[in-house]
């Protein structure tokens, strides 16, 4: 390719590629649970447009393409919920969602005092929680998503980096 992938934060102008790859990336956990009505798959431009200007929102670029993305916000007990983790199906394995993970996670607890970082994912989703796992994210619970999809609860303190390969 010649070319390396980069972290940095999303902008507005971000939104249609993150939405068309968020498409793409969670076409797999649909099938997994043969539900294609799961939030990734049927959010709108404009929310997706709301949380980036709301949100903490990253995104991997190759070029001018978007590769990745992540989102966290900060939660009324100083937890930061971090969500909607993708990499495009063929840049997966090169750890830039570890670096996303990252980023989100440094920003949250620098910029907005995060001491805990959440997140779900589905209990089939094999992939993502070995990702997970590997970043120091634990599982501490379990439940059911409103799709009906049983979905596993992770967290990690802030400032427990883990070393990836």
């Amino acid at each position: 390719m010649g070319m390396s992938v980069t972290i940095s934060a999303a902008t507005g102008q971000d939104a249609e590629q993150i939405l068309k790859l968020q498409y793409l990336c969670f076409q797999g956990e649909a099938a997994l649970y043969g539900n294609y009505r799961i939030d990734p798959l049927v959010q709108t431009l404009d929310s997706l447009r709301a949380e980036v200007a709301r949100d903490c929102f990253f995104v991997a670029r190759l070029g001018d393409e978007v590769v990745g993305s992540v989102r966290g916000r900060l939660t009324e007990e100083g937890a930061a919920r971090i969500g909607r983790l993708c990499v495009h199906p063929r840049l997966q394995g090169h750890g830039i969602g570890a670096r996303l993970l990252r980023a989100a996670e440094a920003a949250l607890s620098e910029q907005h005092g995060a001491t805990v970082f959440r997140l779900f994912t589905g209990h089939r989703s094999e992939g993502s929680l070995r990702l997970y796992r590997r970043v120091g994210y634990q599982m501490v619970g379990t439940v059911d998503s409103p799709e009906g999809v049983p979905m596993i609860l992770l967290e990690k303190p802030a400032g427990a980096y883990v070393a990836t390969a």
